[in-house]
C-alpha cells in the first residue's frame, strides 16, 4: 500500500486544496454541542496554516495520486522526553476505510523514529471513534489507558 499514499511537507497550497473538500467528522467531538458542519474559508485556512508553524511540529500532507486527502502532525515534539504526538485528519468518507490512515500512520512513526530520532510516538482517539482506535491499532500503536473522554495509545522504538 506504501505505493498508494506518501506524506510530503505540507504547504500553504496543499492545506487549501485539502480543506476545499474536506468534510467535519462527528466522531471526532467526545461533545457534540462544539460540532459543526465544515465550510472552506480561505482566510481561516491561511490563519490555521500559519498556526501550524513552529519547531514543536512537523506538518505532513497525505497525498494519494498526488492529491492531498489528509493531514498528519507529530506535534508536541519533546526532544528531552524523545517523544511526540500524532494527529490525523483525513478529508472526507470518500477517502476513509480504504487504509490509507494506517499506511499514514505507520509512515509518520517511521519518520518519528528514523528522521527524528524520538523514543516514542503517543496518540489518542475519542472514546467513540472506535474506527480511529482500530486504525490505531492496526498502524502498531499499543493502548495504554482510558479516561472519561479518550483512550491513549503509544508506538515505541525497538
Amino acid at each position: 500500500m506504501s505505493a498508494e499514499i506518501a506524506l510530503v511537507p505540507m504547504t500553504r497550497e496543499l492545506i487549501h486544496r485539502l480543506y476545499r473538500e474536506f468534510e467535519n467528522d462527528p466522531d471526532i467531538y467526545a461533545d457534540m454541542q462544539y460540532y459543526t458542519k465544515y465550510v472552506y474559508n480561505q482566510q481561516a485556512v491561511d490563519r490555521r496554516f500559519d498556526a501550524l508553524q513552529g519547531p514543536e511540529r512537523v506538518v505532513f500532507a497525505i497525498l494519494h495520486g498526488g492529491a492531498p486527502i489528509g493531514e498528519l502532525q507529530l506535534k508536541r515534539i519533546n526532544r528531552e522526553r524523545g517523544d511526540c504526538t500524532l494527529s490525523i485528519h483525513m478529508q472526507n468518507d470518500k477517502v476513509k476505510n480504504r487504509g490509507f490512515g494506517t499506511e499514514a500512520e505507520k509512515l509518520a512513526i517511521r519518520y518519528a523514529f528514523d528522521v527524528l530520532k524520538l523514543d516514542a510516538v503517543n496518540a489518542d482517539a475519542i472514546l467513540k471513534n472506535t474506527r480511529s482506535q482500530h486504525v490505531l491499532e492496526k498502524a502498531g500503536f499499543t493502548f495504554c489507558r482510558e479516561d472519561e473522554t479518550f483512550r491513549y495509545y503509544r508506538a515505541e522504538n525497538t
